[in-house]
């Protein structure tokens, strides 16, 4: 009874005061509870960047929980940034300072309108700028002690120079202007740069510079008379004539040269056991001659149009002295291969190359490409141009010839290909056809050189002559083909089985040559293309038959042809005789590029 009494008195009072699990009757409806309001947040984007000195980058800001997407733009806190950590305007365009602050590392924050609790960051890192290299001054010196001043833009403090790869002192004027000291070890072609320190350590594009022997000016140029002593005729004898000034890449003893600091890495990329072979020789093989053949003509040989069939806007223009029966590489079944043509101009001292060559209609000649050389200078073809070769070289000057081993010395650098190349090139090369990205692989014009340990006293005498060649000038890889094929002209009077023994050698015989500015997309000198300032016809109406002159004033020009009719010339002016009314072209080219002009001659 006790139990029952007591359990009612609860009851009631649960109903009068609610307890757990039970319910009481309302009144009326119950009040809904007031929502949360939305939390407002704000993203930047991109959440992080690297920004050089003076560089702009552009910012957006996402704000979610509100309709109201204004923000407000700060920098390290600072509304609209400040001028040492640089500033932002209200669309989030953020300008870099020009210099970057002892602390490279700043914030960029958007603050929203709607609730100045809610921001978004993105952290930047400031780098230092990339240095741009436009003049260097003197660009021809000699030997030894060296003083430059390099002008350009972006240079900081900390700021190094190299000539060839070889660091100089350099000492920071202003952002424009730096001057350098040091030393040129050897005569040659070799590139300035400027590199810029870490935050951000880059380097600016480079300007080739002329380094002269300090035993006087560089050697003058082989006469006319030298040129025009050549035979003429399919592999004629130059009878010592050698392509090219003395003082030229393909010519210059490298015996005493560095070795390249990468030598033994790029021989075993190449592989050590690579044998060499002569890629010449006497007769036919499978139905073809053995070798890049060559042909000599003097001023009897008439002026032909080339058509190109492919790499035109980096080959040089017609006209040119090819004769019909100019013998096609492999010939007499040239077959699918290069199908190089060569010509010397025995009588204007020219070098006329072409690659994937036919003959055409009409006497003229296709083309894959094609290069004209000028066998008394130091021509240098446009950076990144091929030629009738991949590197963009000359290939005659590098070819093993009869004639010269039966003179008892071969006094320049031979040519050479290997299976794969990287997309660089060194000089004297200007172009580069990669077929691998690694970076043991050669580039275009890297130098090869047999080691003075190698005991050539067991060859033939004329093989040694070759040896010999390749220990004192080397071998410039010219070309992607079979590994450590060495190039020469197809002369009946070569011994196959004497030359065979060349393929004792391999490519552990040979060191690379220190090769010094190694030039790839990233570090392409900069320069300009040559200027025209005039090019006129003297006189400008004629009658057929009669003589014309057309002369020109340049600048910057290393060569110039003229189309039609004249192909390349010297100096400023040629005499043409036009039968009809033509229109005449001037292209005036250098390392840079190629400039045109042209001038048209009535004829009544």
């Amino acid at each position: 009874m006790r139990r029952s009494f007591l359990f009612i008195i609860l009851a009631v009072a649960c109903l009068e005061s609610g307890c757990p699990g039970t319910s009481t009757k309302s009144s009326g409806p119950n009040p809904t509870p007031p929502s949360a309001p939305a939390k407002i947040t704000v993203s930047v984007s991109p959440g992080s960047a690297n920004v050089r000195a003076g560089a702009k980058q552009s910012f957006s800001a996402t704000v979610s929980g509100t309709s109201n997407q204004a923000v407000a733009w700060q920098v390290n806190g600072v509304g609209g940034g400040s001028a040492a950590a640089g500033t932002i305007d209200a669309s989030g365009n953020y300008t870099a300072p020009n210099i970057v602050p002892g602390t490279n590392a700043v914030t960029v924050e958007a603050v929203s309108a709607a609730d100045a609790s809610a921001n978004g960051t993105s952290n930047v890192t400031l780098l230092n700028p990339i240095p741009v290299l436009t003049t260097v001054s003197p660009t021809t010196f000699t030997t030894g002690a060296v003083a430059l001043t390099l002008s350009g833009s972006n240079f900081v403090q900390g700021a190094q120079a190299s000539l060839g790869g070889t660091a100089l002192n350099a000492t920071f004027v202003s952002s424009t202007q730096l001057t350098a000291t040091g030393t040129a070890a050897s005569a040659g072609n070799f590139g300035v740069t400027v590199t810029n320190p870490n935050p951000g350590s880059s380097a600016s594009g480079s300007i080739t510079v002329q380094v002269q022997s300090s035993g006087g000016p560089p050697p003058p140029p082989p006469p006319m008379s030298a040129c025009s002593g050549m035979s003429i005729g399919q592999g004629g004898s130059l009878n010592g004539f050698i392509p090219f000034p003395a003082d030229n890449l393909w010519n210059k003893d490298i015996s005493g040269a560095a070795v390249d600091p990468n030598s033994s890495a790029i021989i075993n990329f190449i592989g050590g056991s690579a044998r060499a072979h002569p890629d010449f020789g006497a007769g036919q093989f499978q139905g073809s001659t053995i070798g890049i053949p060559y042909t000599v003509v003097g001023a009897q040989q008439s002026f032909v149009d080339i058509n190109f069939t492919a790499f035109g806007s980096e080959s040089d223009p017609g006209p040119m002295p090819i004769p019909a029966n100019a013998p096609i590489e492999g010939y007499p079944n040239p077959g699918t291969g290069d199908r190089h043509v060569l010509v010397l101009d025995s009588n204007n001292c020219w070098l006329y190359e072409l690659y994937n060559a036919a003959t055409g209609t009409a006497g003229a000649w296709n083309a894959g490409s094609a290069a004209v050389w000028d066998l008394q200078g130091d021509e240098q073809r446009p950076l990144t141009w091929t030629s009738a070769d991949a590197a963009g070289l000359p290939i005659f000057p590098g070819l093993a010839r009869y004639d010269e081993v039966a003179s008892g010395a071969i006094k320049h650098a031979l040519r050479f290909t290997l299976q794969n190349s990287r997309a660089a090139f060194v000089a004297p090369a200007s172009h580069w056809a990669a077929t691998t990205s690694n970076a043991s692989a050669a580039p275009m014009g890297m130098r090869m050189r047999l080691k003075a340990s190698f005991d050539i006293s067991s060859y033939s005498a004329a093989n040694q002559v070759i040896l010999k060649a390749l220990q004192t000038y080397g071998m410039i890889m010219a070309d992607n083909g079979s590994d450590m094929y060495i190039s020469g002209a197809p002369d009946d009077r070569w011994d196959n089985n004497d030359l065979h023994n060349l393929g004792n050698l391999t490519a552990s015989d040979f060191e690379v040559v220190a090769m010094g500015t190694i030039y790839t997309s990233s570090n392409l000198p900069q320069g300009s293309a040559p200027v025209i300032n005039s090019f006129a016809a003297n006189p400008a109406s004629t009658s057929a038959g009669t003589p014309v002159i057309l002369n020109w004033s340049a600048t910057g020009a290393s060569y110039f042809i003229v189309s039609p009719e004249a192909g390349a010339v010297r100096g400023n002016s040629v005499t043409v005789m036009p039968a009809q009314t033509t229109t005449y072209t001037l292209a005036a080219t250098n390392q840079f590029g190629r400039t045109t002009a042209s001038v048209t001659v009535v004829v009544q």
